[in-house]
């Protein structure tokens, strides 16, 4: 079959035959239909730090998926071969006080498809069946491959009730644009979007409608009261990673107001944590999904009438996988789909 192939230790992938993966009695193979590439991918593919330390090569790359059940282990009894699914990619083992909780997102032993183990920018790719997810057919291809990123944009933005309160979102790469439709869908009163890309505010605004600024050209604060907010937001996301951003935000939220961390910093970065304490701000550190809360919510929203198709912009061959990630270094593209038909 063919696979993208994290081969060597340098930059790039490599298109090349793999074999068939096999599979165990509790285990499924998959035919893969849709693949969507993520930040993740981004690092492996430009071999940063973190990847250097982190994968294993020759590795196939890839999490953000959907397709069709091929085969299944003897064990395995609650799918059928040419079942539309998708997949939860972290792997989570049973021992730990976590697992045995039932709070799986927060497994300590947890494996990560396409990053620990053989992942699914190929045409089969074989999973756990806990960790398979069925598709309802109101959710179609393209939109399912990216469950897995909405899955993260869903649990850091239902984690606080934001009916009626007003939103701060710092980072408008797609799990932020996606948080801004989710809260504008579920009823937030007022939410701002912020970046310093025009192009991916101006995605933000085909997507969905909220207060959008480019930080490069208004401090938050001056916007903040443009909007007419007084004390400050209610609810901060912070999706970008940056450190300035994380200090805007602080600076900008109401008193005892919650703040959800996402973005992930490329180092260390420095707060004046004396100003969380005296705003007694409630700071979340969010990973992953909730397993598998997060997947029925995500489904839920969609079939309520959440439209994010508009945060795919591109949809690829999988032959043509190089185009897609210089899109996305060039910061050009929201989601890029990869179709392996």
């Amino acid at each position: 079959m063919k696979a993208l192939v994290k081969e060597k230790p340098t930059i790039g992938l490599t298109l090349m035959d793999v074999d068939i993966p096999s599979y165990q009695d509790n285990e499924i193979l998959i035919k893969v239909k849709r693949t969507a590439i993520c930040g993740t991918d981004l690092h492996i593919w430009n071999w940063d730090a973190w990847a250097q330390k982190t994968i294993k090569t020759p590795m196939t790359i890839g999490h953000e998926f959907m397709g069709e059940v091929a085969e299944v282990g003897k064990n395995v009894k609650d799918f059928k071969v040419g079942q539309r699914v998708s997949v939860e990619s972290h792997i989570a083992g049973t021992k730990s006080r976590n697992a045995r909780a039932g709070k799986l997102h927060l497994d300590p032993d947890t494996i990560n498809l396409g990053v620990d183990r053989d992942g699914a920018f190929a045409e089969y790719v074989v999973v756990p069946e806990k960790n398979v997810v069925p598709l309802p057919d109101s959710v179609e291809d393209n939109l399912a491959s990216i469950l897995d990123p909405f899955g993260n944009a869903v649990h850091s933005t239902l984690s606080f009730d934001l009916i009626g309160e007003d939103v701060l979102i710092t980072g408008a790469g797609p799990i932020g644009i996606m948080s801004a439709a989710i809260a504008e869908h579920v009823g937030a009163k007022k939410v701002l979007l912020t970046d310093i890309n025009q192009k991916r505010l101006e995605l933000a605004a085909k997507v969905c409608d909220v207060e959008t600024l480019n930080v490069s050209t208004m401090p938050i604060k001056q916007k903040m009261t443009a909007m007419g907010l007084k004390e400050g937001f209610d609810v901060g996301l912070e999706m970008s990673g940056s450190e300035q951003a994380l200090r805007d935000m602080v600076d900008c939220m109401i008193m005892g107001g919650d703040i959800a961390l996402l973005g992930l910093p490329s180092e260390e970065i420095k707060v004046d944590l004396s100003q969380i304490i005296f705003k007694a701000l409630n700071i979340k550190a969010i990973y992953g999904r909730e397993i598998y809360e997060t997947w029925y919510k995500a489904i839920a929203l969609i079939e309520s009438g959440l439209d994010i198709s508009k945060i795919i912009t591109h949809t690829l061959s999988y032959k043509d996988f190089q185009e897609g990630f210089d899109l996305l270094n060039e910061g050009k593209a929201g989601k890029v789909v990869l179709n392996w038909d």
